[in-house]
């Protein structure tokens, strides 16, 4: 194992990635003919490029994303009705600059949750901070959150993030104190956050779902006027798949 004074001092400094390519550099014998400027250059590409890697593992964890979905994988050969030139425009991020917001609709097994996936995938490897989460166990782990004190932590997680995919909306009608969180959880985010909402019912369905007539027009509100939409079609991807697989 290679031992030197420069590569003690690296990794005491945290220069962890500095300290890898010094190692690697030196124990291939490369080191004499570089020269000094391009030395310390590959040094510093990789101390850029180890940090970068750091932090986006630690946001895709946190993040705690459904599907390990990337953009460059979406499949637009697919007969769901899927706009290329709308998701790739989505993909490149300027509307959570913009705070705007996502809606992915369409019947099931048509990949919303993956498409969401994917975009908040891209997010994360732009420096954007993004979390995942179920509509209803999201419900539920706020239900338990007012019993132990976590409740106020919570919603402010919910609503500090740059990108909060919701996923699985409209499965089933809320009750009172599932459209007081949404609402307080969408009006934090209001102009100041991104959020993704995916789900099976139409958006001229969602009214019904909420329930109170105010809280809707509120949540609505929120949520749909500064949305891009991405309404799917056809069948489940799923159930093709495996149509097409027996058909070989």
């Amino acid at each position: 194992m290679l031992t030197h004074p420069t590569l003690d001092q690296l990794n005491q400094l945290g220069l962890f990635g500095m300290a890898k390519a010094f190692g690697e550099v030196a124990a291939s014998g490369d080191a004499a003919a570089l020269p000094h400027p391009d030395w310390l250059a590959l040094l510093l590409d990789r101390e850029m490029s180890y940090r970068h890697d750091r932090k986006l593992t630690a946001r895709l964890r946190y993040a705690r994303l459904r599907h390990q979905a990337a953009v460059e994988d979406v499949d637009y050969r697919a007969p769901r009705g899927l706009d290329r030139a709308l998701f790739q425009k989505l993909a490149e991020g300027r509307w959570i600059d913009a705070h705007d917001n996502v809606i992915l609709s369409g019947p099931t097994g048509v990949g919303k949750s993956w498409l969401a996936c994917a975009l908040g995938h891209r997010a994360c490897r732009n420096n954007r901070s993004v979390l995942y989460q179920r509509i209803p166990k999201l419900f539920a782990d706020l239900a338990l959150a007012r019993g132990d004190g976590r409740y106020a932590r919570l919603l402010r997680a919910l609503g500090g993030v740059q990108l909060l995919i919701l996923d699985d909306w409209g499965l089933e009608p809320l009750d009172a104190a599932a459209r007081h969180d949404l609402l307080e959880i969408l009006e934090e985010r209001h102009g100041r956050r991104s959020t993704i909402v995916t789900s099976q019912l139409p958006v001229d369905k969602w009214h019904h779902v909420i329930g109170d007539p105010t809280y809707a027009d509120a949540i609505l509100d929120r949520i749909v006027h500064n949305a891009h939409r991405i309404d799917l079609t056809g069948d489940s991807l799923r159930r093709v798949r495996e149509k097409s697989a027996k058909k070989d």
